[in-house]
């Protein structure tokens, strides 16, 4: 195993780590990198974006991109700054798309009032196959979300489909704060091991 002679101790141990994960699909090695860069990069990512739902959101995402593509990760620079070089990039291209959708001119925006106001414009709504595919990926999804333990499934349903605030999900099933994010925490990790099932079909 041959590394960098450049890389301090501490980015050694995480390409230990690495090899771990991806040699031997070691669980225990996927939790450690997780559990020493995830504050890290969950402020890096709150300084770029200043909220914190989104922040823990993209937290998650960024992980679920390291890990998925770990095979590619090489020593030449340490771990860390693969790592976070992934999460900033997935953080700006979320960034691009927010904006996409607060300036879109075929999606309705709200007024001070409350209503809604939409721009129509002809030609730039979805053609009917984008919008049986984009249909089908929703079913797929709901059909994946399904197969979760019915407490995941339940913070999975307020979270991404009500779109409620954590806080909001702490409410409404008296749970401490905390133990909300941890379960969801949770529960996007088998939603992403179910979802590796169901890429074909994605």
């Amino acid at each position: 195993m041959e590394v960098n002679e450049n890389l301090s101790e501490k980015a050694r141990y995480d390409y230990v780590l690495v090899r771990r994960a991806v040699d031997n699909g070691d669980q225990k090695a996927y939790a450690e990198l997780m559990q020493r860069y995830r504050d890290s990069i969950y402020f890096m990512l709150l300084k770029m974006i200043n909220n914190k739902d989104d922040a823990e959101d993209l937290t998650i995402e960024a992980f679920g991109k390291a890990f998925n593509r770990l095979k590619q990760y090489t020593p030449n620079y340490a771990f860390s700054t693969w790592l976070f070089k992934i999460a900033s990039n997935n953080c700006i291209d979320w960034i691009r798309k927010q904006k996409k959708k607060t300036f879109s001119i075929d999606k309705p925006m709200g007024t001070e009032d409350g209503d809604e106001m939409t721009i129509e414009l002809k030609g730039h709504g979805l053609d009917p196959s984008e919008i049986a595919i984009k249909e089908q990926k929703v079913e797929i999804m709901r059909e994946v979300v399904d197969k979760l333990k019915p407490r995941y499934k339940t913070l999975v349903e307020l979270r991404y489909y009500k779109e409620y605030s954590y806080e909001e999900i702490a409410d409404e099933l008296d749970l401490p704060l905390g133990t909300v994010k941890a379960q969801l925490f949770r529960a996007r990790e088998f939603l992403l091991n179910l979802m590796q099932n169901s890429k074909d079909a994605i």
